[in-house]
């Protein structure tokens, strides 16, 4: 499970104060996946790092009790004057797996051929999604962060591989996403929450959390 307990978090913009998160209190089951509906500025990448644990809260406490992947889209652990072999062996080392599988994996999901051997650096902002993507889905979790869902590449069948894979990981396992909107939860989340000025507010329902969403979204 991942566990917030009277999380805060704010950031001082150079004006005034923003608040991320004001005394939040939630727990994600494994089995039941959240998709979180927040308003774009409102903090969802800064949400999904503290799930994490790339990014620290100002006060309380976030309790981890099982294998939470980096968030889809980090490149944090990636070093860019190394290869994508390079760097697949070296994280799957990092999380005590199988470099040849590892590396296997994310060569065939990837299909970018003879750039999988040369530095990350030298990729497009695509290959480098494509090979962070398939990183992701190489390692063994028991729940997967998404900000903003799916990652958007221009290749259909890498597009359709991956996004294969995934809905079949998550029929064992749990995910998180956060989005601005809603058709981007349907196909993954039981329960849903809302994000917004620094509340969170949960639901059991996607519908439910939706209604609040479009409300404070008119007001």
């Amino acid at each position: 499970m991942l566990e917030f307990s009277n999380v805060s978090k704010s950031f001082w913009t150079g004006k005034q104060r923003k608040v991320i998160l004001d005394q939040v209190s939630f727990r994600v089951e494994l089995g039941n996946s959240l998709g979180i509906l927040a308003p774009n500025g409102t903090g969802k990448t800064t949400l999904i790092n503290m799930m994490a644990g790339l990014e620290k809260p100002d006060e309380g406490e976030i309790r981890r009790g099982c294998r939470i992947s980096f968030p889809l889209g980090f490149m944090g652990g990636v070093v860019n004057r190394h290869t994508g072999t390079e760097n697949a062996r070296y994280i799957a080392r990092l999380y005590g797996l199988d470099p040849d599988y590892v590396e296997a994996f994310c060569r065939w999901l990837c299909g970018i051929e003879e750039y999988f051997d040369m530095p990350v650096g030298t990729y497009s902002q695509g290959m480098r999604a494509r090979f962070c993507f398939a990183l992701m889905l190489a390692l063994d979790f028991d729940m997967y962060l998404i900000d903003e869902g799916m990652p958007s590449t221009t290749d259909v069948e890498f597009n359709r591989r991956a996004g294969s894979i995934l809905r079949e990981r998550l029929k064992e396992t749990t995910v998180v996403i956060v989005s601005h909107q809603a058709g981007t939860l349907e196909k993954f989340c039981r329960s849903a929450a809302v994000l917004r000025d620094g509340q969170f507010h949960m639901f059991e329902t996607l519908e439910e959390a939706k209604r609040l969403y479009d409300y404070q979204a008119q007001g």
